[in-house]
């Protein structure tokens, strides 16, 4: 994590990423489909969560995607009230990086974990929104196959408070 960390004064709940800025780097960037990056997810640490907060979930959706739906990159929940960060790569289920009873469901292309952004050529800058979920329930009664659809309606359900990070891709070539 960033040593600027402890210098961060903010007062209601919020989403930090050292890396995930207004541009996503290429190590964020997917590896496959004409991609070239390493699909490596990005640390998030947050703030501030409202009190009664009893859980977190976190999400990456891409609005832009020619899907007529939008497209679904990462979709985490059941993330313990004592967490406040995850470091670079947890989105790697391999790796076993998250806590202990995080679940991490299909993103749109069917795999666990995170998939990095990987717009059509020429499609122009996609927006790539990180979303923190602080929750009013321990854990969302869905296992690893729920569909991002409905990890969003019960996300809906339970939300007390959220906060976004937007970061943004293209490929041109």
């Amino acid at each position: 994590m960033d040593s600027n960390k402890s210098l961060r004064k903010v007062d209601s709940f919020t989403l930090f990423s050292d890396g995930m800025q207004g541009q996503a780097l290429k190590k964020y960037v997917m590896n496959s489909f004409g991609c070239d990056g390493q699909n490596i997810s990005p640390e998030l640490s947050w703030v501030n969560p409202p009190k009664g907060t009893k859980s977190f979930a976190i999400t990456m959706f891409d609005p832009d995607a020619p899907t007529g739906s939008g497209w679904w990159h990462w979709v985490v929940f059941n993330i313990p009230a004592t967490v406040s960060e995850i470091p670079e790569r947890a989105g790697d289920i391999s790796l076993h990086l998250m806590p202990k009873g995080v679940v991490q469901s299909r993103n749109n292309r069917g795999e666990f974990g995170y998939e990095g952004p990987c717009p059509p050529i020429g499609d122009g800058p996609h927006a790539y929104i990180i979303t923190i979920y602080a929750l009013d329930v321990k854990y969302l009664d869905l296992d690893r196959n729920a569909e991002a659809a409905m990890v969003g309606f019960e996300l809906n359900e339970h939300t007390l408070q959220k906060a976004s990070i937007i970061t943004y891709y293209q490929r041109d070539e």
